[in-house]
């Protein structure tokens, strides 16, 4: 863990451009994914708008967003928020960027992983994740420096795919193309259980809703969407 500090720099500021070893870019992936995203932002934010306006509606001043990819949780936040921006992919910096600027979003971005995030204990009041535990080396190693830096009475807003209910068709979809759905997409696994890896964290509370898309991406279609909070 890092040292407790007392006081939160928050001057704006880009951290060093080492990537940790958890994340290796891919000259064919990080590219493709970046222009996937972007390609497909409107279509997966009509998807996602309910869930994600309740999560994301009333948000702080400051937030940390963890794997904010080319920004699509932007729209979300009001102009003027400091988003502190966990993106070690570089194929996103650009766009991301780019869209910060035009929603007049004060962005601080670090380079890190979000296995070691590198924040201070209980420094921030807000972190937010969409479809991110799924790309993560160790999510237990992210939740846990979450609830590190997340202030008392601070709150983790999550939305994230995860794997259906043993025995169903999609569960067997799901198993049937981890392997090329997770080369495609930097890692993304469709069958973890995380609802259980992140009430198992310590967070005081979690509320969790489960809910299945309708969306022609069937293995990501089984969904959940919470908020978790440390102790006041």
């Amino acid at each position: 863990m890092n040292a407790r500090h007392d006081v939160l720099s928050l001057e704006p500021r880009e951290s060093a451009p080492t990537l940790p070893d958890q994340f290796r870019p891919h000259p064919l992936r990080g590219p493709f994914n970046a222009l996937f995203f972007t390609a497909l932002d409107r279509y997966l934010d009509r998807l996602l708008r309910p869930h994600k306006q309740s999560l994301f509606g009333s948000l702080p001043a400051t937030v940390v967003e963890l794997g904010p990819g080319v920004g699509a949780n932007l729209r979300y936040l009001r102009a003027g928020t400091r988003l502190i921006a966990v993106e070690p992919n570089p194929a996103m910096h650009d766009r991301l960027r780019a869209r910060a600027a035009r929603a007049h979003i004060d962005l601080e971005l670090h380079t890190t992983s979000a296995e070691r995030i590198d924040l201070p204990d209980e420094s921030v009041d807000a972190v937010i994740s969409s479809l991110l535990l799924c790309t993560v080396t160790d999510p237990v190693a992210v939740l846990s420096e979450v609830h590190r830096i997340l202030r008392p009475g601070g709150q983790y807003a999550f939305l994230e795919h995860v794997a259906a209910p043993d025995g169903t068709a999609l569960r067997r979809l799901q198993r049937a193309v981890r392997r090329p759905w997770s080369w495609t997409f930097e890692g993304c696994s469709c069958e973890r259980d995380l609802q259980a890896v992140i009430e198992a964290v310590g967070f005081a509370e979690t509320t969790v809703e489960t809910y299945r898309l309708r969306s022609p991406f069937v293995p990501v279609n089984s969904q959940i969407a919470g908020v978790a909070r440390n102790r006041n």
